[in-house]
């Protein structure tokens, strides 16, 4: 069915009121679309005091655990070597220790891979 007749012009003219209702449930929805979409990060928690040494908290997470993993290695080398120049009950303690960070950088490595895969995930979503 054809329509003869324009659409009746909508009125452009609204009142004080009107305009701040519909400002204040656009604000509203902004809020609860940023708050759900948009969360923002936690701070980082104040450093104690009489703590020495600290982690910067800007760091992102494949960095720290890259830098585990080779801090990892050198423990597992470090234990390795001295497993060699000693004997007995001692030996058996530094190859516990070296096979122990072994198990934990492979931990860590999967860590880095899980890391690695939701990027490439994230770049093919976006691209």
């Amino acid at each position: 069915m054809v329509k003869h007749s324009p659409n009746p012009p909508k009125n452009e003219h609204k009142s004080r009121a009107e305009k701040l209702e519909e400002k204040r449930l656009e604000d509203a929805t902004n809020r609860a679309l940023d708050y759900y979409l948009k969360p923002h990060p936690a701070s980082p928690p104040e450093p104690d005091k009489d703590q020495l040494f600290i982690v910067s908290p800007h760091i992102d997470t494949e960095t720290l655990l890259a830098n585990a993993s080779e801090d990892l290695l050198s423990i597992s080398t470090i234990a390795a070597d001295l497993a060699d120049d000693i004997d007995e009950s001692r030996r058996c303690i530094a190859l516990a220790i070296s096979r122990m960070a072994d198990g934990v950088q492979l931990l860590v490595e999967r860590a880095l891979d899980h890391l690695e895969t939701k990027g490439v995930a994230a770049s093919a979503a976006k691209g």
